[in-house]
């Protein structure tokens, strides 16, 4: 296999590749956030338009980006693309964010999920079954505990850490492995519940799609006493439903940070991103078809523990459906998470090389991969199985959420930016380095990317006025990386001109 100058070992093809993106896009989202869309616009054609925006962006988003991956074909992706067309700085508040919250809390959200479902079949693995009970800082709204679940979501952390360390091999092996084996079980649930559906339960079928736009069923309160049940209410929801449907086709992007062990990148990066993200779309909108052909949409609504899957695969399997859900969410998760391990140390291997980040990370082990980089992301991601959010009722009753869910809900926003500055990142690019090589050139350009501009930034702009809350720490959050970049490149300077005096 071809050897990088950096070390790295070009030993993903496009089937690997490809197995990346959607591997790393479909984890647990998918089988429970319809619910609360459904909640959030109302009626089975609207929750079905928010899937069609969520891919049409998507679509645009990958193939935009392939450009940029074709164009400068090395580990970072997405920190390189914005250093390369804006500046270090604004790569390092992405790099800084990544690594803050958005892969590192991703990751210990899949855990906990893995955890959660491994429950189902056995018992005594149960985010309530405590080895250390929350133990309250203070007088804050945070706490730290320990159980079973959690120690569950570690472990699955750790073990793939260490795996992924032992080489590319082994972690695309995983990667085909599992992303097959999950990509099988969706394309099952919605052909047997499409079938179950239309030939036993034609009656819902007929129900949903026989009045497609009447809004109905229990509404959630979108931002400023907005319902969907309003013509304006609608049209914020759909927009903050958007934070459910993108964060689960997310991740679409980690093929781009490992571009430097991808075989004949300039083809196959933005030929993966496209076959990924196609395939992914497409299997999420028709899983959405196959809960509303077995489900009422008042039913999804308000099903227990937002848990829309399994609820159809009790409709296919009476009495079999949680177990079976259980086992493909577990598969789910674990491949999921192997994608987004692998991927994310790539990114702080570019950030360490450029003086910005652990110089550890920067650095390949014998197996040329970046070691170092994979440890503290796994610690990192570790650390945020552990806090818990505490929440204390009228009644007084106390109640734990867990952190990292409140701060990807924070950076969801931050991340849609990153992605808007990205894709400008295009048209800087075309007028700084007009002549650089473009083996693959963004469809459509420059209408389809301008449209992910503007409509990504009507979405933006809808969350930051109808919800505040759960936007505006995300910026806090990404300026936090502003002192950190001044004290790491004071740092890298200072090395350079050490190292420069020694020669």
């Amino acid at each position: 296999m071809e050897e990088t100058k950096e070390g790295f070992i070009r030993g993903l093809g496009l089937l690997d590749s490809t197995m990346i993106v959607a591997g790393s896009m479909i984890g647990s989202g998918i089988f429970i956030v319809s619910a609360d869309i459904s909640r959030q616009v109302g009626s089975p054609g609207w929750l079905l338009v928010v899937w069609i925006v969520t891919g049409l962006l998507t679509m645009i988003g990958a193939l935009s980006y392939g450009e940029l991956a074709a164009m400068m074909p090395k580990a970072g992706g997405q920190y390189v693309y914005l250093r390369e067309a804006f500046s270090p700085f604004w790569g390092f508040l992405y790099g800084w964010t990544y690594f803050l919250v958005i892969q590192t809390a991703t990751i210990a959200a899949v855990a906990v999920g893995f955890g959660r479902y491994s429950g189902v079949l056995f018992p005594s693995i149960s985010e309530t079954n405590y080895l250390i009970e929350p133990i309250r800082l203070g007088s804050t709204s945070y706490a730290f505990s320990l159980s079973t679940a959690q120690i569950v979501g570690i472990v699955m952390i750790a073990f793939l850490t260490w795996m992924n360390t032992r080489g590319l091999k082994i972690g695309k092996f995983v990667q085909n492995t599992f992303t097959f084996a999950k990509t099988g079980s969706l394309i099952a649930l919605i052909v047997l519940g499409i079938i179950v559906g239309l030939a036993w339960h034609g009656d819902i079928a007929a129900v949903n799609f026989g009045n497609m736009w009447g809004v109905r069923g229990g509404l959630q309160d979108v931002g400023g006493g907005l319902t969907a049940a309003a013509g304006f209410g609608l049209f914020v929801g759909i927009c903050v439903a958007q934070t459910n449907s993108l964060f689960s086709a997310d991740a679409w992007n980690s093929i781009t940070f490992t571009a430097g062990e991808v075989k004949d990148p300039k083809r196959n990066i933005p030929l993966s991103l496209a076959l990924g993200t196609g395939l992914v779309i497409t299997l999420y909108l028709l899983a959405n078809v196959a809960y509303l052909v077995t489900l009422r949409f008042e039913d999804i609504q308000k099903v227990a523990s937002d848990r829309v899957a399994t609820a159809t695969a009790d409709v296919i399997f009476p009495g079999a459906g949680a177990a079976i859900m259980a086992i493909a969410i577990i598969v789910s998760t674990f491949g999921c998470n192997n994608g987004l391990i692998l991927s994310g140390a790539r990114a702080y291997y570019a950030m360490a090389k450029d003086g910005l980040f652990f110089k550890s990370a920067g650095e390949l082990n014998k197996n040329s991969v970046p070691a170092w980089g994979l440890v503290i992301q796994g610690i990192w991601a570790a650390f945020y199985v552990l806090p818990k959010t505490v929440k204390t009722a009228a009644d007084g009753k106390i109640s734990y959420g867990n952190l990292y869910g409140d701060l990807l809900t924070y950076v969801i926003s931050a991340a849609l930016i990153f992605y808007i500055l990205t894709i400008i990142g295009i048209f800087v690019l075309r007028m700084k380095q007009p002549d650089a090589e473009r083996p693959y050139k963004a469809f459509g350009y420059p209408i389809v990317p301008a449209l992910y501009v503007v409509g990504a930034s009507v979405i933006l702009v809808v969350l930051f006025v109808y919800q505040t809350t759960a936007t505006w720490p995300g910026l806090l959050i990404v300026l936090t990386g502003v002192p950190v970049y001044f004290i790491w490149k004071s740092m890298a300077e200072k090395t350079d001109l050490t190292d420069a005096k020694a020669k």
